[in-house]
């Protein structure tokens, strides 16, 4: 059998979960929307897949511990009959499903957010309410209900979420947790609410409900826990009632990133694998675990008992399945991105997946088979061009991509080679493998003209996009150079660069320029180092008395943008600081609100506030955004024939992989 290990059953005792996989809690904004069918399809999806134990997103116990306004929970009898649709129909595809219990505390976006002291968190604009005891009570209680309404709902267990800094979490800590009664002062009284929480949970629900208690095993902030605090902690909830121990990273307003694509896989395994053996219940590992491969090696040397994976289960809800079939190099990788999933989520729209356009789309985007398959021309591999042959060669049209490169990935090719970015190299191995096995013909190293799509029913143009002209005088210098002579490789760049353009491109080619040596994403103790990590039993919280320790920057980098303000902003939601603070710790130069006058020998000649300055410079690097590719759908425009402009050639907004993929699938699943 592959993957021993992963694939092996979990006895609970009370229930066998089959297989040691659990797809962990993600909030998709799905149940906020009342359409519990859509719901119901979707989590079925993933139990069909194999998945051997979900956990939903975070339920709200009550109005004040929503993450915002109007969160979902299971705040009366009448909820009751819109969650069974979804236990039913995990059920119904031999699933099993526990209720993730959310109470955000400080956290939570409103006025009305309490938490054991009124500290503002950094991350919201609201000043919590300190709860008195009743208040406290209340809480508790409120936290029980939902576990009672929850099993009779269907659900197979419940999570409660004590980690991330939200409610929970801020009791353990001294530094959210002011109070001088018996909920506050020494550990013994900060740990009193999760064990009396689990506990009377616990007595509710029986013996036979799972009930997981997410645990923060490391911080990541300033006053956080140490490991013997935590080791005692998870006892405490153990002989609570506790079933499993689900292992939870760092708090929101934590300054490391935990899930992020430059996180090492499995990067904080090692965490969880030292409260192995101190407990006697199952621990879960989690965090940034995307393949079977990974999962397994995690089982195998005894890291945990079981692997959690959340994101996984968007890009592709047949993991399980595949890997037992022997089939993992199908499975659709989780590039841990963020960009349409928690950068959903916190924009207040429907979570999806950048890789699966399907995900949290389940009833509104389908596949089906084609009655009349018609002769398709793709033009352009690249994710849009891909996704649109991939899927209507998946329906049974006929395909023939196009493809000027030798080499399918289009700009994928250069995302890939950023430090930090190597998970791309994964979706681009993918890509390839599912044209092979599919019956795509593929013409690469062949630029497509229109007298070559003479005959086609329908042709789609992907071809991308090319950079934008910025007409700066002295730009055709032989120390200038684009961004696709250095990301394309081959370019001399020299010590001192001034990039140009502070778009993620700007970002990702400033990143590529100030490394060398192997990337801190495939060496866990280099990543830890440049970003202050350390052992919790050495540090409170596990960050590092001498905090940041990155590698000297390989390059002086000056990065430099038209528009006023801090350049980074229109990053990604939950990913923008990450690359602003990486820079930042190369001392990368950023500014904003420039004028660009004219290149010279010495560098770029930029006016502030009118002002003529010089930012030296052997290289300048421009990354003043692009174009659409439009050449071919212009000659067939003229020519009378009709074609379905996708992607970079249809709007050039930066490399964005998420709008193409999304618009190849969708415009395959409707030809």
């Amino acid at each position: 059998m592959p993957y021993p290990h992963m694939l092996a059953p979990l006895d609970l005792g009370f229930v066998t979960l089959r297989n040691r996989v659990m797809m962990g809690s993600m909030h998709t904004g799905l149940e906020e929307r009342g359409d519990w069918g859509r719901v119901a399809t979707y989590y079925a999806e993933r139990a069909r897949g194999g998945a051997g134990l979900i956990v939903t997103g975070g339920m709200a116990p009550n109005n004040e511990g929503g993450v915002f306004p109007g969160a979902a929970g299971l705040y009366s009898e009448a909820d009751i009959a819109n969650h069974r649709l979804a236990t039913d129909a995990v059920h119904a595809e031999g699933g099993r499903i526990a209720m993730q219990i959310l109470h955000a505390g400080r956290y939570a976006y409103g006025p009305d957010c309490v938490a054991p002291s009124a500290i503002k968190s950094p991350i919201s604009p609201f000043k919590p309410r300190e709860l008195d005891e009743d208040g406290i009570e209340k809480q508790i209680a409120d936290i029980v209900t939902s576990a009672e309404r929850a099993r009779a709902a269907g659900y197979d267990g419940v999570e409660i979420m004590g980690s991330e800094g939200y409610f929970i979490n801020q009791f353990l800590c001294a530094a959210t947790n002011h109070r001088t009664d018996r909920w506050g002062g020494d550990y013994e009284n900060r740990m009193r609410l999760p064990v009396e929480i689990v506990r009377r949970t616990r007595a509710a629900v029986g013996r036979d409900f799972i009930l997981i208690y997410r645990i923060s095993l490391i911080d990541l902030v300033p006053g956080g826990q140490s490991f013997d605090e935590v080791t005692r902690l998870a006892r405490g909830i153990e002989a609570a009632g506790a079933t499993i121990l689900n292992t939870g990273i760092g708090w929101h307003e934590a300054r490391v990133p935990t899930i992020a694509t430059s996180v090492p896989r499995a990067g904080w395994a090692w965490v969880t694998r030292k409260l192995m053996g101190k407990v006697g219940v199952p621990l879960i590992t989690s965090n940034r675990i995307n393949t079977p491969e990974v999962a397994e090696e995690l089982l195998a040397r005894g890291a945990a008992d079981m692997v959690s994976m959340a994101r996984p289960f968007l890009a592709d809800p047949d993991f399980v399945n595949k890997a037992a079939a022997g089939r993992a190099q199908e499975i659709a990788p989780c590039i841990a991105c963020n960009q349409a999933c928690l950068d959903h989520t916190f924009q207040g729209k429907i979570s999806s997946c950048l890789v699966n356009p399907r995900a949290c789309f389940e009833t509104e985007l389908t596949y089906e088979p084609i009655d009349s398959p018609k002769d398709i021309a793709v033009i352009g591999a690249g994710p849009a061009g891909l996704m649109a042959a991939l899927i209507a060669d998946q329906r049974g049209h006929r395909v023939t991509l196009f493809e000027a490169d030798t080499r399918i990935g289009g700009q994928l090719n250069m995302a890939r080679i950023i430090p930090g970015k190597e998970e791309f190299h994964g979706l681009v191995d993918w890509f390839a493998g599912q044209l092979e096995r599919s019956r795509v013909t593929q013409r690469l190293g062949t630029r497509a003209t229109p007298e070559m799509l003479v005959g086609f029913d329908e042709v789609i143009i992907a071809t991308g996009v090319t950079p934008r002209d910025p007409q700066i005088e002295g730009q055709d210098a032989p120390h200038v150079l684009r961004y696709t002579d250095v990301l394309r490789g081959g370019a001399d760049v020299g010590a001192r660069v001034v990039v140009v353009g502070a778009g993620g491109i700007g970002f990702d080619v400033s990143e590529y320029l100030v490394h060398e040596g192997h990337s801190p994403t495939e060496d866990l103790a280099l990543w830890k180092r440049e970003w202050g990590v350390t052992d919790p039993a050495e540090a409170p919280g596990g960050l590092a008395a001498q905090g940041p320790q990155p590698a000297p920057p390989a390059r002086a980098i000056t990065l430099v943008q038209r528009k006023p303000g801090k350049p980074g902003r229109g990053l990604g939601k939950t990913t923008g600081w990450i690359h602003r603070a990486a820079l930042a710790a190369k001392n990368v130069q950023m500014l904003g609100g420039l004028e660009y006058r004219r290149i010279t020998e010495a560098g770029l000649v930029v006016a502030r506030d009118g002002q003529e300055e010089l930012l030296e410079a052997d290289t300048i690097v421009l990354c003043t955004g692009q174009e659409p590719l439009r050449d071919l759908a212009d000659a067939l425009e003229v020519a009378g024939q009709r074609a379905h402009v996708i992607g970079g050639a249809d709007v050039a907004a930066e490399l964005d992989a998420k709008r193409a993929i999304d618009q190849g699938a969708r415009l395959a699943a409707r030809l």
